[in-house]
């Protein structure tokens, strides 16, 4: 699967969130720029660091105008979970069927302990106000993702 490209529209997508409300993509154009981020598997130890450090991050992203929407193949009632067990305050997506995760580029495969499956490749996407992609960041690290992304927006949005 190919990653969309820079420059161009994001793809768009409407997907339940936590509280099972409807959350559509385009409904920020125009007035918030974007961050959604792919992640594997909510409640897991990457995705934990990498979750909080977007919650503590909530004034910086505000500041810079712009919404964090983080995607996973997790079921509503787990991101519910996930979100009360953190205290999470963005939301948390569902793409059960990864059909989101297909239009982005980032189902794949992937390798654990000389396991091969398919599965969400961690990946983050910006996009600006206008909707369109603006970055892509594919070597995520999950402890510096919400300050490498920040400092990325306020040097180039």
């Amino acid at each position: 699967m190919a990653l969309p490209e820079i420059g161009k529209m994001a793809p768009a997508f409407t997907l339940p969130n936590q509280r099972n409300e409807k959350v559509k993509l385009s409904s920020f154009k125009g007035d918030k720029n974007v961050v959604v981020y792919f992640y594997p598997k909510a409640m897991t130890p990457g995705c934990t660091v990498q979750a909080c450090g977007i919650r503590d991050s909530k004034a910086v992203f505000k500041k810079l105008g712009t919404v964090v929407l983080a995607i996973s193949p997790d079921p509503v009632a787990r991101l519910g979970k996930f979100e009360e067990k953190e205290r999470l305050n963005f939301d948390l997506l569902s793409d059960e069927d990864h059909s989101v995760a297909e239009k982005y580029g980032v189902w794949g495969l992937k390798k654990f302990m000389g396991r091969e499956y398919m599965g969400i490749l961690r990946t983050t996407f910006i996009i600006g106000k206008d909707g369109k992609l603006k970055h892509i960041i594919d070597k995520v690290k999950t402890k510096t993702h919400d300050s490498d992304v920040a400092e990325w927006i306020k040097g180039n949005l």
